[in-house]
């Protein structure tokens, strides 16, 4: 498998001179390869010439041009499925049927904004003066997206596809554990007839780079997912010249099961809302209420659906759960369950290695989970879920809505009343009843208190991408 090595900037890979990014197979702990980082010069260099690109014809490209190519895109991206899906399962163990799934995604979210550039426009407005008021809807520049590890390509396409559709270029810094994909997006996108300069990727250092995308001042937006932490970081800085922001942070999110339910199928469905993607999810959900009348029947059938789920080589078609993105990360999560062996809680199975390289570790189900202990009130971002009964509703949702974070979660029942009673009252900027699916092309996805600020996907997106301009022309 050839890895691509350089940044890609101006229509063209580069040499970048920034610190080298090595890069680890997470499924076996051997090196991968190496990616040339970009300087902040470099980085400099890019904006300005993403600045170029927009003014010299982006912007005002023929909407009907603008979709053709971005309908290529997509077209190219199915093309290119495979090699795209091997080489995300190399860079970051993500197994190959999630990493199929998730390219396929990239395309389709190219496709949607494709068809969404002639069917996005302004109004016009009665105004009581008379004469004529209508609103555009205009790009505003270079924004910069800023992409994490956990899922890589379909954020990366979900940041570029609408910013690009609203007539935005865009200067995109993958994480440094995951930017292969990326990189390679930026080539297809261009070999599909995306003018040079209009999508550039500069892997490198977070810290470096990151700032000096978001301090530059011919940055007009950020769009950042990533950690909570980072995102108040992101927000700091952009606040200096007040850039538009998008944040899509953390999340610990809960899965209610109320005794009306169908239970044992939410039993059944509801380990892969939480250990997919080795539990390196915001939307996780991690924390599981369950009413006491059938706790003790769901968690049983929830601990043999979690050991039948199969863990192992990601180039395989029939793993589920793959290793986790890096060793540091597994050890992160290994000091969150020593907390809780030390705190009394339960481990009802996993919370340990399999046998072999890399870096992998068991989905655990944590019983017994007091209230105040980190593993209940924090992102662990791992394959951890905690597990506990309810006997009130209204106490319930008390505790669910004390975290600081509000970006999914789940309810179970059968009693449409409770479903819309409990979904108005959750605090959350997404809810699936009966199902766990947080993620739609065509619905907006986004979170509430520090789970972020902004929209992703869904005609929201374009919002977000665009300035509102309001005209008046007088009649007399």
């Amino acid at each position: 498998m050839k890895l691509p090595t350089q940044p890609f900037i101006d229509g063209a890979y580069r040499a970048g001179t920034g610190a080298p990014i090595q890069l680890i197979n997470p499924a076996s702990a051997a090196p991968l390869g190496a990616v040339e980082g970009v300087s902040v010069a470099e980085a400099n260099a890019a904006v300005e010439s993403a600045q170029r690109a927009w003014e010299s014809g982006w912007r005002d490209l023929a909407p009907g041009r603008r979709a053709e190519i971005l309908f290529n895109v997509a077209r190219v991206l199915r093309e290119n499925l495979e090699p795209l899906a091997q080489l995300e399962c190399a860079n970051i163990g993500k197994p190959i049927g999630d990493a199929r799934d998730e390219i396929g995604l990239g395309a389709k979210v190219f496709e949607y904004y494709a068809g969404a550039v002639g069917k996005y426009f302004g109004q016009t407005i009665p105004v009581s003066r008379g004469g004529l008021d209508f609103t555009l809807r205009q790009s505003m520049g270079v924004i910069a997206a800023i992409v994490p590890w956990n899922f890589p390509f379909p954020i990366a396409a979900w940041k570029a596809a609408p910013a690009l559709a609203a007539g935005n270029t865009v200067v995109l810094k993958p994480a440094s554990l995951s930017p292969l994909t990326a990189l390679r997006l930026g080539e297809l996108a261009h070999a599909a007839g995306l003018p040079a300069g209009v999508l550039q990727i500069l892997p490198g250092s977070g810290r470096e780079v990151g700032d000096a995308l978001v301090t530059h001042p011919l940055i007009r937006k950020v769009s950042f997912t990533g950690s909570t932490e980072i995102g108040r970081r992101v927000m700091e800085l952009a606040s200096r010249d007040l850039k538009r922001i998008s944040l899509e942070l953390g999340g610990k999110s809960p899965n209610i099961v109320f005794a009306d339910s169908d239970w044992e199928r939410a039993a059944a469905a509801s380990p892969m809302s939480v250990f997919a993607n080795t539990g390196q999810d915001c939307c996780a959900r991690s924390r599981m209420y369950v009413e006491r009348s059938v706790y003790a029947g769901f968690v049983d059938r929830f601990v043999a659906a979690t050991r039948a789920l199969i863990v192992g080589d990601p180039r395989l078609d029939a793993t589920q759960i793959g290793p986790m993105v890096s060793a540091g990360q597994r050890e992160s999560v290994e000091e969150y369950l020593a907390d809780a062996r030390r705190s009394g809680a339960r481990i009802a199975c996993g919370g340990d290695r399999p046998a072999g390289a890399g870096f992998f570790l068991n989905p655990t189900v944590l019983l017994d989970v007091g209230r105040g202990d980190r593993c209940w009130r924090e992102e662990i971002f791992g394959p951890v879920v905690a597990i506990t009964p309810f006997d009130d509703e209204a106490e319930m949702l008390r505790d669910v809505n004390a975290s600081p974070y509000g970006l999914s979660g789940s309810i179970w029942t059968n009693d449409l009343r409770r479903a819309l009673r409990v979904s108005r009252t959750v605090q959350s900027g997404v809810l699936s009843v009966n199902s766990h699916s947080s993620v739609h092309v065509e619905a907006p996805f986004g979170g509430f208190k520090q789970s972020g600020i902004g929209r992703d996907l869904g005609m929201a997106a374009m919002d977000g991408y665009t300035e509102v301009k309001n005209i008046y022309i007088s009649e007399s």
